[in-house]
């Protein structure tokens, strides 16, 4: 496939932090984790407004890290705390409550990701139990898992993950595909008809530079991956595991740092932190957006903005609904 250039990156909104996530809607606006201890609004001329940054009895602010919007256009929160997790409620009012707090009669840890599928289920990723969250980005880790919430209440439906980050379901409901980043792998499972996830098995394995971050897929069924470290945007074909690179913005010397460490059980989030780089500023996750769903909007962990990028391919429609 032709790959895209970073000279035609542009950016949209200013002064976010830490905007990991990023969600584009039908109206044309994106919604951003924001580690304010909200969610920032995007609108299509730039304009910004931040949601939420109330003190949340207990942790203080919320770390946002990845976010969905409900029906009523308020916003589910997961919470990457230091030393604490779970999924909060942030309202337009600037509200904050707690929706989910514990699995399974324990407290969940620091919380990386949630999504709403076209089924209105929810899934809630946790990349690792370890405390420090360092300690899990380790290939020889995997105690990370997957939760669901559906009619029946909340429970892990996947665990022993290499680092779990980003999870997509297909618009059927069918399948569930999820990045493992320290394992350098995506995951697919399928859903059987009382929510579980069954028949695992790898899609993808990485090798040098690749650490699998955000997920989302295209109207053609492909999957688009973005990788931290490397500043890369992958395009996988689920069926073959073919991985063709379609843009990347890094310094060779960076990379080879910080792969240098993960091979010695080493690597710390000075290696996360870190972008040496043109452009981009550690590339966490994409959405597709704008009028026929072929802008990418991507969420940058060094960032201040949204970087934007036009591809080639549209995604599928968004769940997010008109706000």
């Amino acid at each position: 496939m032709n790959r895209l250039s970073i000279n035609g990156v542009t950016f949209i909104g200013s002064e976010l932090v830490r905007p990991e996530c990023v969600l584009a809607t039908k109206a044309g606006n994106l919604y951003v984790s924001d580690f304010r201890g909200g969610v920032t609004k995007i609108s299509s001329d730039g304009h910004t407004q931040f949601m939420g940054g109330e003190d949340v009895e207990g942790l203080g602010k919320l770390k946002p890290n990845g976010i969905c919007m409900l029906a009523d256009g308020s916003f589910l929160v997961a919470h990457l705390g230091d030393n604490s997790g779970g999924i909060y409620r942030v309202y337009r009012d600037n509200k904050i409550e707690p929706f989910l707090t514990e699995v399974e009669e324990r407290a969940l840890p620091p919380t990386n990701f949630i999504m709403l599928d076209h089924q209105e289920r929810l899934w809630i990723t946790v990349s690792t139990r370890k405390s420090p969250r360092s300690k899990g980005y380790n290939r020889d880790v995997a105690d990370g898992f997957i939760a669901l919430v559906d009619a029946d209440g909340a429970r892990i439906v996947a665990d022993n993950i290499g680092y779990t980050n980003e999870v997509y379901v297909t618009p059927d409901g069918k399948m569930l595909y999820a990045n493992a980043t320290f394992a350098r792998q995506t995951l697919a499972f399928d859903i059987d008809e009382q929510n579980n996830l069954c028949n695992r098995r790898i899609v993808a394995q990485y090798e040098k530079g690749i650490y699998p971050d955000g997920l989302t897929m295209d109207e053609n069924g492909d999957l688009w991956i973005t990788s931290i470290v490397s500043n890369s945007i992958l395009k996988v074909n689920p069926k073959t595991s073919q991985v063709d690179l379609v843009v990347q913005d890094v310094e060779e010397s960076h990379v080879d740092w910080v792969e240098d460490a993960f091979i010695r059980g080493e690597m710390n989030s000075s290696h996360l932190g870190t972008a040496k780089s043109r452009v981009f500023k550690n590339i966490s996750s994409l959405a597709f957006g704008g009028l026929n769903r072929r802008t990418l909007y991507l969420g940058c962990l060094s960032g201040e903005s949204v970087a934007v990028l036009n591809g080639t391919v549209a995604g599928v429609a968004p769940k997010t609904l008109e706000f």
